[in-house]
């Protein structure tokens, strides 16, 4: 089978990162070679790709003559592999690729794909890779969003793909679930009873997952013990019921000493694998109404408007309430619906179903390991 070649920023802890793991696992699996370019350099995942029998390619470049480099080198793979799909992600990426795939003579059988992780955006931040994507949003022959939000948000913005799929992130249940043994240990190295109640919030300082919210609402509920996970948040002035842990790589175990999955985004999100992997371990879920959000909820947990700390203190006091076994009945009806609608495989198949429904030189048949992978 032909390979994959995926374009991304970098290869940091993130959560467009951890979906590009999961997905080269699950194509690996599938006896589908998958080369992934990083611009960046190296970060946590390239590792974790190599471990998965993945090629990785660092090419990091600096400034217009180094950007101008890397688009050649990036053409001279092109040509070389002859991949069946150049696969962008986030806007770096998506115009690297497009790039380097018109240098390389934008190969017959190849298909250009890009990748979308965003719902609205900051345009101070933002406008300019915005306003070049919209220019050349027709070029790539498929465009991926992982939310609904995400792909109305582009419309609306102008971008006008030629073909455009809806993939939901898939979740590695094997890896997130419940885990009463990592749970007690975490619980015991941070000092937490056994029987607090515990929110997490796992997300980068970032002003779109708006942590100012989320603390002022702690600060309304002395009772109820915060965990923030995420680079940056160390940084943070934080009420004496949170808990700063910085960057973590072991987010699964973090899920797993909770009761509630938190989500204050105001902006941006499209697909919130925060929210999504604590479902998988069993918490209830709490979050704002951006994004996907409310499909992901399914109609269970909590979903409260941003930017508004008094609604999400009000919905997490009433989680919290909940006798134990309530809760955690609840928690394992939200990993139900992970399980059954965001699973890796699916996600794995999908895109594959996507980049042949587009042109990609695939063979006919979707391999069945696809489906069974996690």
């Amino acid at each position: 089978m032909r390979p994959a070649l995926h374009v991304i920023s970098g290869l940091r802890t993130g959560g467009a990162e951890t979906m590009l793991v999961a997905l080269c696992g699950a194509l690996t699996a599938a006896s589908m070679p998958q080369h992934v370019v990083s611009l960046t350099g190296d970060g946590p995942n390239a590792a974790a790709l190599e471990r998965l029998g993945v090629t990785v390619h660092r090419l990091a470049p600096r400034g217009a003559a180094g950007s101008a480099l890397a688009l050649i080198r990036l053409a001279r793979l092109i040509r070389s592999l002859r991949p069946a799909v150049i696969q962008g992600w986030l806007y770096h990426g998506d115009l690297f690729a497009a790039g380097a795939h018109r240098l390389a003579g934008a190969p017959r059988g190849t298909l250009l794909a890009w990748g979308l992780r965003n719902s609205d955006i900051d345009h101070a931040r933002y406008g300019r890779l915005l306003a070049i994507g919209r220019r050349l949003s027709g070029w790539p022959g498929l465009v991926v969003s992982n939310s609904q939000a995400g792909a109305d948000f582009h419309r609306a913005e102008g971008y006008r793909p030629r073909r455009l799929a809806v993939i939901p992130n898939g979740i590695d249940t094997a890896r997130f679930r419940p885990d009463p043994a990592a749970r007690a240990a975490l619980r015991r190295e941070l000092g937490l009873p056994d029987d607090a109640v515990v929110a997490v919030h796992a997300a980068r300082l970032d002003p779109m997952k708006d942590h100012a919210t989320l603390l002022a609402a702690a600060a309304r509920l002395p009772d109820l013990r915060f965990l923030l996970a995420g680079e940056g948040t160390r940084g943070l002035a934080l009420p004496g019921n949170a808990l700063a842990l910085g960057r973590r790589d072991d987010f699964a175990r973090i899920q797993a000493a909770g009761d509630i999955a938190v989500s204050s985004s105001a902006f941006g999100e499209g697909f919130s694998n925060a929210v999504a992997e604590g479902m998988a371990a069993g918490l209830m879920p709490v979050a704002t109404s951006v994004g996907d959000a409310g499909a992901i909820l399914g109609g269970l947990g909590r979903l409260v408007p941003p930017r508004d700390p008094a609604a999400l203190a009000d919905a997490l006091a009433g989680v919290a309430a909940l006798p134990p076994p309530v809760r955690r009945a609840a928690g394992l009806a939200a990993r139900a619906r992970i399980e059954s609608t965001y699973g890796v495989g699916a996600m794995a198949e999908r895109f594959l179903a996507a980049w042949r429904g587009a042109g990609a030189g695939l063979e006919n048949e979707i391999p069945p390991s696809a489906r069974r992978a996690t």
